[in-house]
């Protein structure tokens, strides 16, 4: 009996996904067998054969799934926002 209660798989939260532009930010978190949970997110980009996906996890641990899900999310919006910020272009002579 013990070896079931090891083996129960991992529940898993997934939060609405943001779109923001190019981006799909979907935060989710995984529920652990102390009860603690995992935060994670995936960033989607592209289209069709050109999509790519990041998949990002942390290492902190919460004590509940909404919390886990609150920190995903804004480290997802926080790469999202690193990523679009404009990037200055050379002024010629």
């Amino acid at each position: 009996m013990a070896l079931a209660s090891r083996s129960r798989p991992r529940k898993n939260c997934i939060k609405t996904s943001i779109e923001i532009g190019r981006y799909l930010v979907s935060p989710f978190s995984h529920s652990r067998s102390d009860g603690r949970h995992e935060a994670a997110v995936s960033i989607r980009s592209g289209h069709g054969s050109a999509t790519h996906d990041r998949v990002m996890r942390f290492s902190p641990l919460f004590q509940t799934a909404r919390a886990a899900l609150r920190y995903a999310t804004d480290q997802g919006l926080a790469w999202v926002a690193g990523r679009s910020v404009a990037v200055p272009s050379p002024s010629n002579p």
